[in-house]
């Protein structure tokens, strides 16, 4: 039989920046027992006392508290943060003839050892990511392909991981929550197992690079 606690549990666990106000102790119970005491009742099928209610929040703030305490343990065990600034963004529509272009401009950037290119492939589009002096190369390559988007005056944050990462479950989302507490967008991101790779506009780089640096430390 679903209960009034497992009602309350998976509609907060559905509003993150509610969460993250009750591990921080500035939500008023009772304001959100209120607020959220109509969807209890359609889930139930029948009224719910908002005492009942606060009392479910209250019972769930420890395992609220107790999660993000672990977060911020492992994300002070990340390694070091490195900014690139002069960035561009190229995305393609996939095709037959985009894997042998992309090794091609593999052969062009391998050699420069202080450049930075990262290539995305998806189900229907690829997005490659590199240093601006590149364009010319990624234009002339990629000529003939079916360009979707190009972005310029880009930059990017690299954030080294601890191994704990790919167990813990919440670690993006730590990272992508305070930017978006600070109104601040991502462009895209790009991971691998232990980096997460976010980039943004060069306006926001500044205040993004001061809030990721504030969160690991």
């Amino acid at each position: 039989m679903i209960t009034i606690q497992k009602v309350v549990e998976e509609i907060v666990s559905k509003m993150p920046f509610v969460e993250e106000g009750i591990s921080r102790g500035i939500i008023n119970l009772s304001g959100l027992a209120r607020e959220i005491r109509p969807q209890i009742k359609k889930k139930l099928m029948k009224d719910a006392q908002e005492g009942a209610i606060i009392m479910a929040l209250k019972r769930f703030t420890p395992q609220i508290k107790a999660r993000s305490s672990h977060l911020a343990k492992v994300l002070k065990k990340t390694g070091d943060i490195t900014v690139k600034s002069d960035l561009i963004e190229f995305t393609y529509e996939n095709s037959r003839t985009l894997s042998k272009k992309i090794a091609k401009l593999f052969d062009v950037t391998t050699n420069n050892k202080n450049s930075f290119i990262t290539i995305s492939q998806g189900i229907t589009e690829t997005t490659i990511i590199a240093n601006s002096y590149f364009e010319k190369d990624v234009k002339k390559i990629f000529k003939d392909e079916n360009e979707i988007l190009s972005l310029k005056n880009l930059s990017s944050i690299t954030i080294k991981l601890p191994p704990e990462n790919i167990e813990v479950f919440g670690i993006y989302y730590s990272i992508t929550k305070v930017l978006a507490w600070n109104n601040i967008s991502i462009v895209d991101t790009v991971s691998t197992s232990y980096e997460l790779t976010c980039i943004f506009k060069d306006v926001d780089i500044d205040r993004a690079f001061s809030v990721l640096k504030r969160l690991v430390e």
